[in-house]
């Protein structure tokens, strides 16, 4: 037989450090079931009253299950009973044998005995699709308390091996056992942590290209004219608020001009050109390398729906399937109550932006000079995390509202259930998230109005301005708070909550006898079938499983959800934020052991769960690479002052008409971009009153600025207004268009599967025919 050769792709990602497979790993899964090993477990608080309605559920429900041949083995301990749940084999060769004949995977001869982690998963949907004489399943009776919790048992040796080379922090920088994960926790996990691997290792480049960025931006601290302009400047602002704000000198926000500087300079625009790109060649080179992991799997053909059926024909072989159902009536209303939802999220953008006014007119008012002096930069802060907050009560309500609408929707099987919550999900959350960056992105200070005609809310608070030296660094600091707080605080309680939970559990319990020398032997050898640990060894592990913390079906959900969002943060507005690859990559870092650790240490494992991709997820990341290319094009060219210097540089400032070589061109900027309005317009008169148009040294002033491009006169719109505009939508489409061209070409030039793999596909289905052309001739 020829020796199995191992796809470049993989060797490639093992060269680089994102994955470390033994030489020797199975790259199938292991034919390993030790006799000692139960498929399930059931746990139920002891019933005293035996005529109770909850012990006549719990027994039937555990009858119903013997009738399916199911071998259920009863422990009491104390208030707890354990149920161990083991199928006869004749149950797997069932499921083989309709998987052999079906289209949903590409079988192969090595596959003659079914793992634990199949058998696992097998049990897990006979257990959920058993119904009691009153038609209440196991769902059912986990909500009415008929039985406190369900779980696979961890194996303890592979447990350990995982541990070692994987779950633990001093592994951080070390590649990943995907091989091993997928063969304890399935096929699903294992591609999760595959993408989340390279995910990683991708962001290195651009967090070094953000980080040259913002060392660029840092160099033209003392010498960028525009700097200079802002700092020993004797131009007096109008008042940022009514009644106690008083006019400001533009030099008093040297500071802040700086930071601007950082984020908002030439190289921002080649950076969000090449994040778009990165993005296409990041999911194209994803799709190459989950191609080759899922036909070393032979898992290419797999159809999750398709093995539903099959999981149900060996449930009851009399059982009628689920058919295909469409209702527009449904499909209306879930329609209505996503859109009513996203306006309601829409509404809370509104909250915010009034809270942001609120604050800064508090704070401006208030007894403390520095605040009162920084009090739009205060309200930013504050707003950013009332934002935090508002995300955090509203993913517990988008989460209600998604599975809501999925039962409205009566989707015919689970994997289109989770296709659907996915999509709502993120759709919800991507909302919560940044609705309010896109007010501030395109909106904030570009609605605000003019002194003598400001926009108010509710007639009496001014919307915010932008400072003189851009909108952008508003939306830095927005990004910059949202992103650490999320990360620093969920990844805080991520591995606190479960750590603690654990603790407790222990405390509170009695210590669990150790395991005797018999069964210790027992479960460390591989020993004859038909042995088993004793009931004492048996009721330590069902223990000491069950005071782990409980998973569920979207308990991978959540970590892929968390993942997304922060690649929305990573592509959409980088522009704006070039820290933020670095900021995602440090974090991942750490969130791959932190997620590993917790999977396989302080949680009951994960039913494991058979796929060949990651799903609606790899639609969503694509619409996110398209996205950003817009918001990107749209941040460049209309929110930062890229087009407005450019226009200055080569049509008004002072290179235009002169021959000069010892002179900047962006000489008198920061001035060109400022109007002013005179305190004898009446409007003005009434906008501001006598107080306020007195400085910090006592001096009355008769006129102040303002950041616009308006006639000093009638207050009109300046024909350089219209200029910069034409420019800045000219720019948008020119970018877009070119980047949308690089991104197809990339996409073109890198095949979505390797050659090696599209052949050993070929190859596998020939030997197959031969095979069955064999058996038929035979």
């Amino acid at each position: 037989m020829p020796v199995h050769k191992r796809q470049p792709s993989i060797e490639l990602l093992e060269f680089m450090g994102v994955v470390k497979e033994n030489g020797n790993e199975q790259t199938s899964l292991p034919p390993v079931h030790t006799p000692l090993s139960y498929d399930y477990v059931l746990v139920a608080k002891t019933i005293d009253k035996q005529e109770r309605e909850t012990f006549k559920k719990q027994t039937e429900y555990i009858e119903e299950l013997k009738k399916k041949n199911l071998k259920v083995t009863k422990i009491i301990d104390d208030d707890l009973v354990f149920y161990g749940i083991q199928a006869p084999k004749e149950i797997f060769e069932k499921y083989r044998y309709l998987l052999k004949v079906s289209d949903a995977c590409n079988w192969s001869s090595d596959q003659n005995i079914v793992p634990l982690s199949t058998r696992i998963r097998i049990v897990h949907f006979i257990l959920n699709h058993t119904p009691i004489s009153s038609g209440e399943g196991l769902r059912d009776l986990m909500k009415m308390k008929v039985f406190e919790a369900r779980f696979c048992l961890h194996e303890k040796k592979k447990q350990r091996e995982l541990k070692e080379s994987w779950a633990r922090w001093t592994a951080c920088l070390q590649g990943q056992p995907i091989n091993a994960v997928r063969n304890y926790f399935g096929e699903k996990v294992a591609l999760y942590y595959l993408w989340l691997g390279w995910y990683t290792y991708l962001l290195i480049p651009p967090a070094l290209i953000g980080i040259i960025i913002f060392l660029y931006g840092l160099a033209f601290f003392n010498s960028s004219p525009l700097i200079k302009e802002v700092c020993e400047a004797n131009t007096v602002m109008c008042p940022l608020c009514d009644k106690r704000c008083k006019v400001w000198q533009l030099s008093d926000t040297c500071t802040y001009a700086k930071v601007s500087l950082l984020f908002d300079n030439n190289g921002t625009v080649l950076f969000a050109m090449f994040m778009a790109v990165w993005a296409t060649l990041f999911l194209e080179f994803w799709k190459r390398h989950r191609a080759s992991y899922v036909c070393e799997w032979k898992v290419s053909d797999w159809c999750e729906e398709e093995e539903e059926l099959i999981l149900e024909i060996v449930n009851n072989a009399d059982c009628e399937p689920k058919t295909y159902k469409h209702s527009y009536l449904r499909s209306t209303l879930v329609l209505i109550c996503v859109t009513v939802m996203i306006l309601v999220i829409i509404g809370l953008t509104h909250v915010l932006v009034v809270f942001r006014v609120i604050a800064a007119v508090l704070l401006a008012e208030g007894s403390w000079e520095f605040l009162r002096t920084h009090s739009n930069s205060g309200a930013m802060m504050l707003g950013a995390v009332f934002h935090y907050f508002i995300i955090t009560v509203m993913t517990r309500v988008n989460r209600i509202v998604a599975m809501k609408l999925c039962e409205i929707e009566k989707t015919r099987s689970f994997a289109a259930t989770e296709k659907s919550f996915t999509v709502k999900m993120f759709t919800f959350q991507f909302f919560t998230y940044f609705s309010s960056l896109f007010y501030v992105a395109f909106f904030l200070g570009r609605i605000n109005g003019h002194p003598g005609g400001y926009v108010r809310i509710a007639g009496k608070w001014r919307l915010e301005e932008c400072h003189p030296s851009g909108c952008l660094t508003d939306l830095f600091i927005q990004m910059a708070i949202i992103m650490v707080l999320k990360q620093t605080i969920s990844n805080v309680f991520e591995f606190t909550g479960p750590w603690l939970c654990r603790w407790l559990n222990r405390r509170r319990s009695q210590k669990l006898q150790r395991k005797c020398a018999h069964c210790y032997l027992k479960d460390e050898l591989e020993i004859k079938h038909g042995a088993e640990l004793c009931d004492n060894c048996k009721l330590r592990d069902w223990v000491s499983n069950y005071r782990l913390n409980d998973v569920d079906s979207f308990s991978l959900f959540n970590e892929f959800l968390e993942m997304v969002i922060q690649f929305s943060f990573t592509t959409i507005f980088v522009a704006a934020f070039p820290l933020a690859p670095l900021l995602a990559l440090i974090n991942n870092i750490i969130e791959i052991r932190l997620d590993a650790i917790k999977m396989v240490t302080l949680e009951r494992r994960l039913v494991p769960k058979k796929t060949n991709d990651i799903g609606v997820w790899i639609d969503v990341l694509e619409a996110i690479g398209v996205l950003a290319v817009i918001a990107n094009g749209l941040v460049i060219g209309v929110s930062s002052d890229f087009i407005p210097r450019l226009v200055y540089r080569y049509y008004y400032g002072p290179c235009v008409n002169s021959t000069a070589t010892d002179i900047d061109c962006m000489v008198g900027y920061i001035n060109n971009t400022l109007s002013i309005a005179r305190m004898d317009d009446q409007n003005i008169l009434n906008e501001f009153s006598a107080s306020q148009m007195k400085t910090p040294n006592g001096l009355n002033v008769s006129y102040c600025s303002y950041k616009d491009y308006r006639n000093n006169e009638d207050y009109s719109l300046t024909p350089q207004f219209w200029l910069i505009l034409a420019v800045r939508f000219a720019f948008v489409i020119l970018f877009e268009h070119v980047v949308v061209i690089c991104k197809f070409i990339a996409a073109w030039f890198v095949p979505s599967a390797p050659m090696q793999v599209k052949n050993d596909r070929l190859f596998d289905k020939l030997n197959r025919l031969k095979e069955e052309l064999r058996s038929f001739e035979a």
